[in-house]
């Protein structure tokens, strides 16, 4: 496990297991050795003096998946069951700050209902084995089984947890008890539980983020860096999907029409995990999902291949809208990608999503364009040069976002506060492309769940070692609450350090109306602005 409390009191037990790397840039005799031990790994695989002008290019990164479930009371209404999931990064190695949120599973009839935040987890070993939990998390949601019922079930919106809790370390994983306190602002749900907890560790190879851009070339007959498996194979998707409703049994008959997003990580040379989300922008406007799973990756060439996938997850919106119950959802999916580069990709895919605890059954055809984090490596015959690699440079930021004068047609609802996540992967010195999700934590016109889904491209400064500006422009393009949107936006990251940074950003939000589906009185404009945390670091890739 990535937290010390997870390793046996001997370094030889601990080296052994998943997650005893030590956190990179602590202070330890183990974290030194370490460092020097990956030196000299990459010091045979690439080029010498790569290594010997930062012998910290590539160090273990950790962190934490958490999964958590409880019962929570609501005042007046049947009790809802919450899944919580989260992801975790080291701050130190007691101290970790991630994103995430909670849906509901098999009870009540909240299908729809869903909460995102950013969660604070602190973490130690007490005895042995056992450790103590202790966390926060603050953001917003909202759902209810009908749209008027959901401001009683979610209030204005914002969503809070604390939380602390007793757990036992079984090496490659951990389980313990929590108890909670969990509600969302001026709201009937609102309650105090004891759950469970799941925490499952997770580990990869990185570099500085000054490393970015940086070439290497790896020796003769070898695809990746040493210990990195497959843990360099990542895939993320955005896309157009849509639902074919089948004898629909809510007040909603017509197809719904889905933004989705879709990050793949690969656990063996075929097989991967996954996680996603998708955002109504047509037919139930605000429709929302989240949901994970398995898939099986099968390649007929270098750049066609088959995905099979099942994904379990919760979504919908007002029960009485679309009927998926207390929200389960059931999601076998078959894609066909092919590639246009190492990098790009275009897929198309079809698949069945149902609601085994309500009516809705759905027929499901999208389309989505692929990138490629960390395409695999095609290494060359035994005694030629293997392939270059490069350090590639990714931006996590999490941030508060308020929109400004807001307008819906000649509506003015008031600003919106919303708790904002953009993931950015670099495609060079100059250009990125960002991934950005938000959700707001205050009421919307007087309704709770007002988010945002987005993707689109960027230009940047170039940066360099010791910079501690790096500017930025992006154009995104996604969906709200009135359907799709455009999102132009400039600012600023001004460095901390190499692997933190302020951010700050400027933009304003506007609809789109190309298709001609939003009447003038139901397009939205507004401005918003930015400021929170930059986590950046960089990845070996080709």
């Amino acid at each position: 496990m990535p937290n010390r409390q997870f390793q046996h009191k001997t370094s030889r037990e601990s080296d052994r297991r998943l997650g005893s790397l030590p956190l990179p840039g602590g202070k330890s005799n183990a974290i030194a050795a370490t460092a020097q031990a990956a030196c000299a790994v990459a010091a045979l695989l690439i080029a010498a003096p790569a290594c010997a002008a930062d012998p910290a290019a590539i160090t273990p990164v950790q962190g934490l998946v958490t999964l958590d479930y409880q019962t929570v009371r609501v005042n007046g209404y049947p009790s809802i069951d919450l899944v919580g999931f989260h992801f975790l990064a080291p701050i130190n190695d007691w101290l970790y700050l991630g994103v995430g949120g909670h849906a509901p599973l098999f009870k009540g009839e909240y299908g729809g209902l869903m909460a995102f935040d950013a969660t604070v987890h602190a973490q130690r070993r007490l005895i042995g084995n056992v450790y103590g939990v202790l966390g926060a998390s603050l953001g917003g949601g909202g759902g209810g089984k009908t749209v008027a019922q959901s401001k009683v079930i979610s209030g204005s919106s914002g969503f809070t947890k604390a939380y602390a809790g007793l757990g036992y370390d079984f090496k490659s994983f951990a389980v313990g008890l929590q108890y909670s306190r969990l509600r969302f602002v001026n709201s009937a749900l609102d309650g105090s539980q004891v759950g469970l907890q799941l925490l499952l560790p997770f580990s990869y190879l990185a570099g500085p983020y000054e490393n970015a851009g940086q070439q290497f070339a790896m020796a003769p007959g070898t695809t990746k860096p040493a210990g990195s498996a497959y843990a360099d194979r990542d895939v993320a998707s955005f896309g157009l999907d849509n639902l074919f409703q089948i004898r629909p049994q809510g007040s909603v008959k017509q197809t719904v029409n889905l933004v989705d997003v879709q990050y793949s990580h690969f656990i063996g040379p075929n097989q991967y995990v996954l996680f996603g989300g998708s955002v109504g922008y047509h037919g139930i406007v605000a429709y929302n999902q989240a949901y994970a799973g398995l898939g099986y990756h099968h390649a007929f060439s270098e750049r066609f291949g088959i995905n099979a996938q099942l994904a379990l997850g919760s979504g919908g919106y007002a029960p009485e809208r679309i009927d998926t119950g207390p929200g389960l959802l059931i999601h076998p999916k078959v894609s066909a990608e092919y590639l246009l580069s190492d990098k790009l990709g275009i897929a198309v895919s079809g698949g069945y999503l149902y609601a085994p605890r309500g009516s809705s059954r759905n027929a499901t055809l999208g389309a989505s364009l692929v990138y490629h984090v960390s395409p695999v490596a095609r290494s060359g015959a035994a005694g030629e040069p293997g392939p270059a690699l490069a350090f590639t440079g990714h931006r996590f930021h999490l941030y508060e976002q308020t929109q400004y004068k807001v307008r819906v047609g000649a509506n003015q609802p008031g600003n919106i506060k919303m708790l904002s996540v953009q993931v950015d992967n670099t495609l060079g010195r100059h250009l990125y492309v960002p991934v950005q999700g938000s959700i707001a934590m205050n009421s919307y016109f007087g309704l709770p769940g007002y988010g945002e889904l987005l993707a689109g491209i960027g230009v940047q400064t170039p940066y360099a070692k010791g910079d501690r500006l790096q500017g930025f422009a992006q154009m995104l393009v996604g969906t709200n609450v009135h359907g799709l949107i455009a999102k132009p936006m400039v600012g600023l990251n001004l460095g901390l350090s190499d692997s933190l940074a302020l951010y700050g950003q400027l933009g304003s939000t506007v609809s789109l109306d190309a298709l001609g589906v939003y009447p003038k009185e139901k397009q939205f404009r507004s401005y918003a602005a930015g400021l929170g945390l930059t986590y950046r670091f960089s990845l070996p890739d080709r």
